[in-house]
């Protein structure tokens, strides 16, 4: 499952999504984090905009990325998913580095588990959710998946 953050909003390469994935955002340290004072998520991966991953979660390990979601009829996506959370906004493009972080990523997923989709988190949650966004280049990892 793709998803895309940034903390605050529209800003990278701090710590904030690392802090809150590892449940230490301080919701006094901006503004705009006091939305999520208690608010207890995680994913298995983060693409920063660099292509750097970061793991937070082992992937045979349920990670809370999904939320209220339903995938082709089944509900409670986060007990069958691999959440990959892209440092980005909906509207905004994606760098050249994630997208060829992801032609590396999610062959190594799919030879370690039974992956048979990749799905937006928009696609899961829709009406709730809009992330990746309009702006993700889906062929730019299908493509290369189609090869491997």
């Amino acid at each position: 499952m793709l998803h895309a953050i940034s903390l605050p909003h529209g800003q990278f390469g701090g710590d904030a999504v690392e802090r809150l994935f590892t449940n230490r955002l301080d919701p006094a340290a901006h503004a705009s984090f006091r939305v999520l004072a208690g608010l207890r998520v995680s994913a298995h991966f983060l693409v920063r905009r660099d292509g750097t991953l970061i793991q937070f979660v082992p992937i045979q390990r349920r990670a809370w990325h999904a939320g209220l979601s339903r995938w082709r009829g089944r509900g409670r996506c986060n007990d069958f998913s691999v959440g990959v959370e892209l440092e980005g906004t909906d509207n905004g493009a994606y760098a050249d580095a994630q997208y060829a972080c992801l032609r590396v990523l999610v062959p190594a997923l799919r030879a370690a588990l039974p992956i048979r989709e990749i799905a937006a988190h928009s696609d899961i949650a829709p009406g709730r959710k809009t992330d990746p966004g309009s702006a993700f280049d889906w062929l730019r990892i299908l493509a290369g998946l189609a090869r491997a």
